[in-house]
């Protein structure tokens, strides 16, 4: 199943001039906002932000928390019932964002074409979630694709809560007790920088 994650690391925008793509997740504790970076990872962003904007991920959970590595969520409702997902797509891991802490990557399973909706945050910088070095582009690591910009006090709350829960494909020891749900995901493009 998902027993692997996606979540390759961002931080390093080079002050480009294009328009900055934010998205708000709205959870049961509390607000995350991210930077969106289409600029490096443009399939995998345009991807998020279909799920996204169908509604995709309103009323999901986090299902998965592993305290100093990641949160997982994307397709599990609080019953454990799993959401229909597009397509694969293709791994985008070569793009110089790397997995540290507060940055969006793509989970997938061992298949490295196999993301589809699920994410997950970085808890720490995740080294071990890069590409290898020296393996062909895009055939190893996950796919960053954003990083948090406000909200970083909520994705610590979560990271603390109680664990033991039965939701998703994790076991207990990974699944919050009390469900904390994805309310709302919304995506808003801000006018383009000048350079």
């Amino acid at each position: 199943m998902f027993r692997t994650l996606a979540f390759s690391a961002v931080l390093l925008f080079a002050g480009a001039a294009t328009a900055d793509t934010r998205a708000t997740i709205e959870t049961s504790m509390g607000k995350i906002t991210v930077s969106l970076d289409d600029t490096h990872a443009p399939k995998t962003v345009a991807n998020f932000i279909r799920y996204a904007r169908e509604g995709h991920f309103d009323g999901t959970v986090v299902y998965r928390v592993e305290p100093g590595f990641v949160l997982q969520m994307g397709s599990y409702d609080a019953k454990g019932n799993q959401r229909p997902m597009h397509e694969s797509i293709a791994l985008e891991s070569a793009t110089g964002l790397t997995n540290l802490k507060g940055t969006l990557s793509m989970a997938r399973t061992s298949d490295p074409n196999s993301a589809t909706s699920e994410f997950f945050i970085n808890l720490s910088d995740n080294a071990a979630l890069d590409p290898t070095p020296g393996a062909p582009p895009n055939t190893t690591g996950y796919a960053v694709f954003g990083h948090i910009t406000g909200g970083q006090d909520v994705v610590d709350q979560i990271a603390a809560v109680p664990l033991g829960g039965m939701t998703g494909p994790f076991p207990p020891e990974s699944s919050p007790l009390k469900p904390v749900t994805i309310t709302k995901v919304t995506v808003t493009e801000a006018p383009a920088t000048p350079k």
